[in-house]
């Protein structure tokens, strides 16, 4: 078992992160907590203890440090989304249900500001832009898998339970930022489930 000397040698030797790790972390948080376009490059350089030009060397613009930063929040999204499918092997219905459970109860957190993809595409309507693109790329994915698992469930008209599903979704997300605690979206998972048995018994 190395010695205290040896263990303190060994994390001293331990590589500090990367410039560009550093500014793609302040990026999100301030992104996620400000907006997108209310954050200037200063700021975020300020921020991760950098130069400007590191920041350049990583990111050739803002917009595609802006679109970094949304693809990192889709690889998360879809872990969370996968963490609830993968406790519910073969119940789609359960899998959408443990999904929301999860998104209603962080809506209820004072520092919750919805979806980062939504959020984006407020802010960027101009198609082709790099972070609309991350975004509804995002959500074509959440649409033909919500749809698909409707059908899994056996609903006699799958694609409209599964845009009924994402349009809840996109409501939570919304109504926890004007509402927050105590709001409706805290209910989003028992609406969907209710959603799913009126669909079902058609």
């Amino acid at each position: 078992m190395p010695s205290d000397n040896k263990i303190e040698a060994l994390l001293s030797e331990a590589p500090a992160p990367r410039a560009a790790d550093k500014i793609l972390d302040v990026a999100r948080d301030l992104f996620y907590r400000e907006g997108i376009r209310a954050i200037g490059v200063d700021e975020i350089v300020k921020r991760a203890g950098v130069t400007k030009p590191s920041l350049y060397r990583s990111f050739p613009s803002k917009d595609e440090l802006a679109a970094s930063y949304l693809r990192k929040y889709d690889l998360e999204f879809w872990e969370r989304f996968d963490e609830a499918v993968d406790a519910h092997p073969g119940d789609p219905r359960a899998q959408i249900i443990a999904f929301l459970t999860r998104v209603g109860k962080r809506t209820q957190k004072p520092d919750y500001r919805g979806c980062g993809m939504t959020n984006a595409a407020v802010e960027y309507p101009e198609r082709g832009h790099p972070a609309r693109v991350v975004s509804e790329n995002n959500k074509v994915e959440l649409r033909r898998r919500l749809r698909a698992m409707a059908a899994a469930m056996g609903a006699a008209d799958s694609d409209t339970l599964g845009d009924g599903l994402l349009l809840l979704i996109e409501g939570a997300y919304i109504s926890g930022q004007l509402f927050g605690l105590g709001g409706p979206a805290a209910a989003v998972a028992r609406n969907a489930d209710l959603l799913i048995e009126a669909s079902l018994k058609k």
